[in-house]
């Protein structure tokens, strides 16, 4: 993935650093509505839907504080990479039971190959490294964690 591609996923829109809600499903609502006041996405509904569907197999809950709720959607037109980050962290039912802290959301068109694969892929590569969570939960702009996303990502 290069940085233009990355510039468009995670635009300064899509970033968040107020302190999200206290609950998993809020946190994925307030990502949603990022995305949405975006303009990223053509139907919360189903985009909704699909993330809810997506966290009842599985938790998105990594483990190392990270929570990465993601899905295919025919709510979305395209890939779409939404971030918050949180103080006091969310239980996001990770297998290591520490609470999440930086949020990712991954929504990509249900047409779309395997892009959210992909992402979530370079995504999960770079936050294994607690310098680049470190960064994210320091960065004090919209512009500051974009630019980490990029350069860690990339």
């Amino acid at each position: 993935m290069n940085e233009s591609d990355l510039e468009e996923l995670i635009n300064v829109q899509l970033i968040s650093l107020e302190e999200p809600p206290a609950e998993k499903e809020a946190v994925i609502e307030h990502l949603l509505d990022l995305a949405v006041e975006a303009g990223r996405v053509s139907d919360r509904e189903q985009a909704l839907a699909d993330l809810l569907e997506r966290e009842e197999e599985s938790t998105t809950g990594v483990g190392m504080g990270i929570g990465i709720p993601h899905a295919k959607t025919t709510g979305v037109e395209e890939p779409t990479l939404a971030f918050a980050r949180s103080s006091a962290g969310v239980d996001f039912g990770a297998m290591d039971d520490e609470p999440a802290t930086l949020f990712f959301m991954i929504l990509v068109p249900e047409a779309s190959s395997d892009d959210h694969l992909q992402i979530l892929s370079s995504l999960s590569r770079s936050l294994v490294h607690e310098e680049t969570r470190e960064k994210l939960h320091e960065a004090d702009s919209a512009e500051a964690v974009q630019r980490i996303v990029i350069e860690e990502v990339a």
